[in-house]
């Protein structure tokens, strides 16, 4: 049986592993946690996020009752995260609680407060059978939402399809994208990595080099990259690498050699780990040996970009499965800034892809949850709110985003570049579809059509 703990550890036990390098895989004890949302606030209170140029945005916008606690019996949701050495995901229901957390302190749905149980894992796949088990059985969760695990949708697809389960997550596995179960608000390591090589082709590379992490899927990565640039009649040389990296001085030298002068190297790792690679380039003098480098997702957020410094402006072009927050002001965009400043502690990774994905969990899933407008809220009408989700402007997305009944679900597939300007993350191009080159979205817009783009 599980032992819940508490709030103020949770939190910190959360953040201390999270500050680990964020990269790639391998097996682990079986150990998880599972802790409940907290609502860090004073009922009654609220904040302000506001930078120069922008409007202040009151957390309190989060919730139809300003300063009203809920108090009704909770919604119980669960997620489950993969949180090793090398690789940890759980800024992403983090994120997604602390927007819980402002929706329980301004009247939550309909008054009932939302509880998130969140499950860590250690790519186990015993470990993961397990958690799901805990989140139904003993959590008595109605919904899934966060997840987002190396191998969590292989493991889980068939359990969550028998008992009726439709997840909103942030997909890695192939059964995140080719399932009826699963719709993910990003497009994951491979549709991302499809946006990198895209950008870089556009350019006029003239070869590519694609480098990932050493972790379960690296072929089915790696088969989108490989299809863009067949088509293109362009080369691309695949290489992996284990996690954490011992030696980057070699890993960058290794990829600046196989680009060459008119090459783009292209990496699919997590922040931290492309960091890594990036330092070692600029301190060996490669930044300016190729054409240019690109990154997946992961790479989109200040932390990198700060770190880097002014040498990469402009060199670096990453993919953005979502808006880019450091040259966006909206609405949205700022509720997101100012529910992560008040609310978001545990995470540790700040303004990024990984929080702004929690958040889109979140916004999807109160925007469900709120249709409900009679009956309690059960597995049975609760995953049929998800499910009916439909043409929902995130304020995060190029598209507008529809969960529907179709045998896959790859919703989110147009994307933005950004490049790094001085510590920020600036956009190098707009929205732009994933190219249906790659079969799998060729398959999905096949059976869902091309959403229209958010206004």
């Amino acid at each position: 049986m599980k032992r819940l703990i508490p709030a103020r550890l949770a939190r910190r036990t959360i953040m201390l592993a999270a500050a680990i390098a964020l990269a790639a895989a391998g097996c682990s004890s079986s150990s998880s946690t599972s802790t409940p949302a907290a609502t860090s606030t004073t009922p009654g209170t609220s904040a302000t996020s506001a930078t120069p140029g922008t409007t202040a945005v009151s957390t309190s916008q989060c919730g139809s009752k300003p300063g009203v606690a809920a108090t009704g019996t909770p919604i119980a949701l669960g997620a489950i995260a993969t949180n090793q050495p090398g690789t940890s995901f759980t800024d992403i229901p983090n994120m997604a609680n602390a927007y819980f957390a402002c929706v329980n302190a301004n009247g939550g749905i309909n008054g009932h407060p939302i509880k998130l149980y969140i499950e860590t894992e250690q790519t186990n796949p015993a470990q993961i059978a397990a958690d799901a088990k805990q989140l139904v059985q003993t959590d008595h969760v109605v919904g899934i939402i966060g997840n987002t695990s190396i191998i969590e949708c292989s493991v889980d697809s068939s359990y969550w399809q028998k008992l009726g389960y439709y997840i909103i997550d942030s997909g890695i596995a192939p059964e995140c994208y080719s399932t009826p179960n699963s719709a993910a608000v990003n497009m994951g390591p491979r549709y991302s990595s499809d946006g990198a090589v895209q950008y870089a082709l556009a350019q006029h590379a003239s070869k590519i080099v694609f480098d990932q992490s050493n972790v379960p899927g690296t072929g089915y990565i790696a088969a989108g990259p490989a299809a863009l640039a067949k088509a293109a009649n362009v080369p691309i040389v695949q290489l992996t690498e284990n996690v954490p990296i011992s030696d980057a001085d070699s890993v960058a030298i290794k990829e600046v050699d196989d680009a060459g002068p008119n090459g783009a190297v292209v990496l699919n790792f997590t922040p931290p780990e492309a960091l890594v690679i990036l330092q070692a380039a600029q301190k060996l003098g490669l930044e300016d040996r190729v054409k240019l480098w690109g990154c997946s997702t992961p790479c989109n957020t200040d932390f990198l970009a700060a770190s880097l410094g002014p040498k990469w402006n402009s060199k670096l072009f990453v993919n953005a499965e979502l808006t880019p927050p450091d040259t966006t002001n909206t609405a949205t965009m700022n509720l997101y800034k100012a529910i992560l400043k008040q609310y978001g502690s545990a995470v540790s990774g700040g303004i990024g892809s990984f929080s702004q994905m929690g958040f889109t969990e979140a916004e999807i899933a109160v925007h469900a949850l709120e249709s409900i407008t009679s009956g309690s809220y059960t597995v049975a009408s609760v995953n049929t709110a998800f499910k009916a989700v439909s043409g929902f402007n995130t304020g995060m997305l190029c598209q507008l985003w529809t969960y529907g009944s179709y045998p896959m679900h790859i919703p989110n597939n147009a994307d933005y570049t950004v490049t790094p300007d001085n510590g920020k993350m600036v956009t190098a191009q707009g929205c732009t579809q994933i190219s249906s080159v790659d079969p799998q979205i060729a398959q999905y817009r096949g059976v869902a059509g091309t959403a229209p783009m958010a206004p």
